[in-house]
């Protein structure tokens, strides 16, 4: 994926704009904001990806509105999503965005056995039918930018039209932060511990 280091630092906070900054607290509480700002030690870290975006500031608060209308209000519900993510980064070989997402759908029950299933796609024998379906649909979006005729078939008996609409964002969404990380060259935060997270392969 990369040589190991990025190609783009995180740019540091006395960097931000001012542009930046109005950007962060648009989507973020104030405190939040003001305490990726403070100087204490003990300050709240700025996530790798967050800092490496605030380059491009004008892009920060729309993407960020559009994204957490994925994250705090899903149509396809929490782990849906998660599922669907970790295969896109699966695929994608995002390693940033695969341990992100693996500590991130730990809280909406995606367990050891759900991350293995993922590796190994949609024939896995831990998927329900509406999950296995969306893994698939996950691999046809990425293999060839349409989900097939029969998948989505199935995916119309078990979703409305608000959730099939959503799949494709979610496929398209990730796939497209996925080739931003991977081409950025973006580090896992040092202070994660990747060890109980399963490895990609290279």
């Amino acid at each position: 994926m990369t040589d190991g280091l990025p190609r783009l630092e995180p740019l540091p906070t006395d960097r931000w704009s001012e542009e930046g900054i109005a950007a962060l607290r648009g989507a973020f509480p104030d405190r939040v904001v003001d305490g990726f700002l403070s100087t204490s030690p003990d300050a709240r870290r700025v996530p790798n990806a967050l800092a490496t975006m605030l380059y491009h500031p004008a892009l920060v608060g729309p993407w960020l509105a559009y994204n957490q209308v994925l994250l705090s209000d899903p149509a396809l519900g929490h782990r849906a999503r998660e599922l669907m993510v970790l295969r896109v980064a699966w695929r994608t070989r995002s390693r940033y965005e695969w341990v992100q997402h693996v500590q991130l759908a730990a809280r909406f029950g995606v367990g050891r056995e759900d991350i293995e299933a993922v590796a190994a796609g949609a024939d896995a024998a831990a998927w329900t039918p509406l999950e296995r379906d969306l893994v698939a649909a996950v691999d046809q979006l990425i293999d060839r930018f349409r989900i097939d005729d029969q998948t989505w078939a199935r995916l119309a008996e078990q979703l409305d039209e608000r959730q099939l609409v959503e799949v494709a964002f979610v496929v398209g969404t990730y796939t497209c932060l996925a080739m931003l990380f991977n081409s950025l060259g973006l580090e896992v935060e040092p202070e994660i511990d990747v060890g109980e997270i399963p490895a990609m392969p290279d």
